[in-house]
């Protein structure tokens, strides 16, 4: 029960306690009689105070602080019931009554001198009064100079201990490291040590405040191990795991002394064999909250995690914008926009008026200005929406007092109000508020605690509610449905801007009307630069009350949300048997092999089909200069024609009229081949570039042709007409030029852009009604294999010999994924929504747009797969090959 009663948060937030020991107190009157008999209980040292735990627990925990604290010294009096000499005296101006009645309360302060006699049960006062008197001496200092001499004590303290290795659970684990560190918990600090060994990772506290001694992890648990700022410092490690006996998620936040010894700590886990972490990359993150398979909450945490802000660390709590601006109407309509708050603005700049009065305050100040005196999230924010459901927090943080009744979080509609226009009130949410697994419990006074009377008298309790709200439960859902509804959905990637994006800091900060105070931009002053004690502890003291920025996680404008799409992946498992023929089997389709074709004398360097009306035929060009035709329905190659004594590259086909069809092959020769299949002949050559023509594209919407060249431009031509000859100046409608070798080029399924892709890696955006530049990118290092649009148009999809797969926004030019390839891929095509990828090792890899993931793999080559090609009515794969083979692969 003593352990229950007392916890660290009855002590200043990041006060340490050492040790604890048994004992009987008793108080001295005025005149130095005994006030009382001797009481048993427990003494705690700790680094700023002393504090008394009585046996009784309806009697109040006494608190002494030794900034109170006048003499402590060993005492002449003698016990005259033990007959004992051995007792600590302890003057004080004032003390502290605590857990009366074992109910949370603000603090009762006795101010009045007082002496305590404490005599020690198994210990004697010589075994404590040194350090006492130390920290008696450290209190008498200012309070950065105390802190500097309580953490010496605590170091001297910490080297001479060792992890003690009886609490190792296997004699066969080796141990890698060991390291001083500090537990963190929120506004509490606990020193001990860490082992890490081959299996698990201990670690062990010096003081026996915890119920098991020593706290015991299994490296194969663990499921995340993330690098932490801590106090401003790159000092913290956060791991997560997951507990075997019942799979609940805990964590374990560390703080170590230097930024070297976390580092070698970190790296340490991650060399071990059963460490095997759960990781998804940033991007591939991010595209699947695009493509709606993650929440908009997910996304916020996962943001706010990146940007360094955890639940561990009240100083940096993940923030959440308010989302709903109505707090008055009987119901809430999330269909309607205008219940929503504008994420385009920071909250200060919502209000026009209050915006002006700060624009005009923030033109008369000095540099560095800031528009905005207060911040959006700080420990005091984060508490005073969450005093109902951790008072304790509320009361460590401020000197055991609660909020004066007025300012406490009374009425949600009162606050967004003061958010509204205050002056010095800018602060945002926290994901309590969107969270329906609290049920609202942050809402609630289910504690009884008595919090005082407001100025009309009414006594405070629980939050006063929006009307729309049936209570704090349907509260909390609502607000998550508002924050998953469709409005904002499309707008919240412009907040993400504000917090922990390009608008964060800076110029486009100005322009947005988001800039802090400079102080709580991350980056802005180097603590361990600043020699002077007290003037570093004044800048903490500084920035922790004020709030931080976030760390800044992007750097470009952030994609916006597609709209949503059904979903065209099947979710069930296939289990497929194919009679011992090579198949793919993934969550959709199933590929068996049903015809190879094998006639060219070199490798296949383009597949298509031809149209609807000769449907049955596969035509590939080759390495060779020839032209292949087959029929899916023999199975049989029925032509082969020579085109050119030089490779050809592309081949598209359409159709002109009453189904007869052209095909145009792209040569090394630099020209264009119009072949026109019906009567089997070269129609016309155009020489249409100066050097290799690379890729080919039909658009039969515009009814033109691009063809992209190593000559650096792409051009756009007129459809050609039967019976005329074809001359470069009447045909030509633009040239597109480059700064290297066009390799790829893709056009977006409504026809209004194109990407071209180059020899340096570089992807240019084009606009198809005028031909004009929207933007280049570099995409890859390396050249630019293949390109395709995603189905709806809103993203990029590139592979280049660098072995990056990437994704860029159409309409931010930003890369929002990317990720490394087993091999080159070298050819790219879609399957309704499963991108199909041939690489250089003959693979076709099927890869999930929706989710960014990589469903399965099939061999189909010997060498490189450099074409892929689907059939009109998706049944069929078509792939070709360096091996010279076109396969037909059937769909399942």
């Amino acid at each position: 029960m003593e352990k229950e009663r007392f916890t660290m948060l009855l002590l200043e937030p990041g006060e340490i306690f050492f040790e604890d020991f048994s004992v009987q107190m008793k108080t001295l009157g005025s005149l130095g009689s005994e006030k009382n008999a001797w009481i048993d209980g427990r003494l705690k040292l700790c680094s700023k105070s002393l504090v008394f735990v009585n046996k009784d627990i309806n009697q109040p925990l006494i608190k002494i602080q030794l900034k109170e604290t006048i003499t402590v010294e060993k005492s002449d009096r003698t016990d005259s019931s033990t007959g004992s000499n051995d007792i600590l005296s302890i003057n004080c101006k004032q003390y502290v009554e605590m857990l009366e009645g074992n109910i949370l309360a603000p603090y009762k302060f006795v101010h009045k001198n007082t002496c305590f006699l404490l005599s020690f049960n198994y210990a004697k006062v010589e075994d404590c009064l040194s350090q006492m008197l130390q920290l008696l001496r450290a209190a008498s200092l200012p309070t950065a100079e105390q802190n500097a001499m309580i953490m010496a004590i605590v170091h001297s303290r910490q080297s001479r201990f060792s992890f003690d290795t009886s609490w190792l659970e296997d004699l066969y684990e080796h141990v890698v490291i060991e390291v001083q560190a500090n537990k963190v918990l929120p506004l509490i600090i606990n020193p001990g040590r860490v082992l890490l060994t081959t299996s698990r990772i201990y670690f062990q506290a010096y003081n026996n405040l915890d119920q098991h001694p020593v706290l015991k992890v299994q490296l194969k648990d663990i499921k995340s191990i993330i690098k932490r700022r801590f106090l401003l410092r790159q000092v913290g490690l956060e791991i997560k795991w997951v507990r075997q006996n019942d799979s609940k998620t805990e964590y374990l936040f560390l703080s170590v002394k230097t930024q070297e010894d976390r580092d070698q700590l970190y790296d340490s886990l991650l060399k071990q064999v059963e460490v095997h972490l759960e990781t998804i990359p940033q991007n591939q993150m991010t595209i699947l909250w695009q493509n709606g398979s993650l929440s908009n909450y997910d996304y916020l945490l996962y943001i706010n995690s990146l940007a360094d802000r955890t639940f561990h660390d009240l100083t940096q709590y993940p923030v959440i914008p308010w989302i709903v601006q109505d707090y008055t109407s009987q119901s809430l309509d999330l269909n309607d926009p205008g219940v929503y708050r504008d994420l385009t603005k920071p909250i200060g700049a919502l209000e026009p008026e209050r915006l002006m009065r700060l624009k005009e305050r923030y033109e008369e100040m000095s540099h560095p200005k800031f528009l905005y005196g207060s911040h959006y999230s700080a420990p005091g924010f984060v508490l005073f929406y969450l005093v109902r459901k951790y008072p304790q927090y509320m009361l460590c943080l401020q000197n055991g007092r609660f909020d004066h009744p007025d300012r406490m979080f009374n009425s949600v509609a009162d606050v967004w109000k003061n958010v509204l226009g205050n002056m010095s009130d800018f602060k945002e949410l926290i994901p309590e508020f969107y969270d329906p697994t609290n049920n609202g419990d942050f809402l609630v006074n289910s504690f009884g605690i008595d919090f005082g009377y407001r100025h009309d008298g009414s006594k405070i309790g629980d939050v006063q509610l929006p009307p729309w709200a049936k209570g704090p439960s349907d509260f909390v859902q609502q607000l998550r449905n508002a924050l998953e509804s469709e409005c904002i959905s499309q707008t919240l990637h412009y907040w993400i801007d504000l917090i922990f994006g390009y608008k964060q800091r800076g110029v486009e900060a100005e322009k947005a009307d988001n800039v802090f105070f400079h102080l709580c931009y991350e980056g802005a002053v180097d603590l361990d630069t600043i020699r002077d004690i007290n003037d570093r502890h004044g800048m903490e003291v500084q920035i922790m009350e004020f709030g931080q920025i976030p760390k800044q996680v992007f750097n470009l404008p952030h994609p916006k949300r597609l709209d949503p799409v059904a979903k065209m992946i099947n979710s069930e498992s296939f289990i497929a048997s194919c009679c011992g023929q090579e198949c793919i089997t993934n969550k959709s389709i199933v590929l068996r092999e049903v015809m190879t074709f094998q006639s060219h004398k070199d490798g296949i360097s383009s597949v298509t089909i031809t149209n609807e009306c000769r449907g049955d035929e596969v035509i590939s060009v080759g390495h060779d200069g020839t032209l292949k035709l087959y029929s899916m329905k023999s199975g049989k190659l029925t032509r082969s024609v020579t085109l050119s004594s030089l490779p050809l590259s592309s081949c598209i086909s359409y159709e002109t009229s009453f189904c007869h069809n052209v095909l145009v092959a792209g040569s090394w020769d630099n020209t264009l081949i119009f072949y026109d299949i019906e009567f089997g002949k070269v129609i016309d050559i155009l020489l249409g570039h100066e050097d290799a023509v690379s890729c080919l594209i039909w658009c039969p919407t515009r009814n033109v042709l691009i063809s992209g060249s190593w000559d650096c431009t792409a051009k756009v031509w007129q459809k050609y007409a039967p019976g005329k000859k074809i001359k470069p100046a009447e045909y030509l409608i633009a040239q597109l030029d480059h700064d290297s070798k066009v390799t790829c080029i893709s056009v977006s399924s409504d026809e209004s852009l194109l990407v071209s892709g180059t020899e340096e890696g570089e992807l240019f955006l084009w606009k198809m009604d005028t031909y004009s530049l929207q933007f280049t990118v570099k995409g890859h290092t390396a050249k630019v294999c293949a390109m395709t649009f995603h189905p709806e148009s809103k993203n990029i999809i590139s592979c280049a010999d660098d072995k990056i797969l990437s994704v860029v926004d159409v309409q931010t030019s930003t890369q929002i994924f990317h990720t490394t390839l087993e091999a080159e891929a070298r050819s790219l095509t879609w399957f309704e929504s499963l991108l199909l990828i041939g690489d250089v090792q003959g693979n076709l890899n099927v890869w999930n747009s929706q989710d960014a993931v990589f469903l399965s793999k099939l061999h189909c080559h010997s060498g490189s797969l450099t074409a892929i090609t689907v059939t009109i009515d998706n049944t069929k794969i078509i792939t070709g090959g360096k091996d010279r083979k076109v396969i037909v692969w059937e769909l399942s």
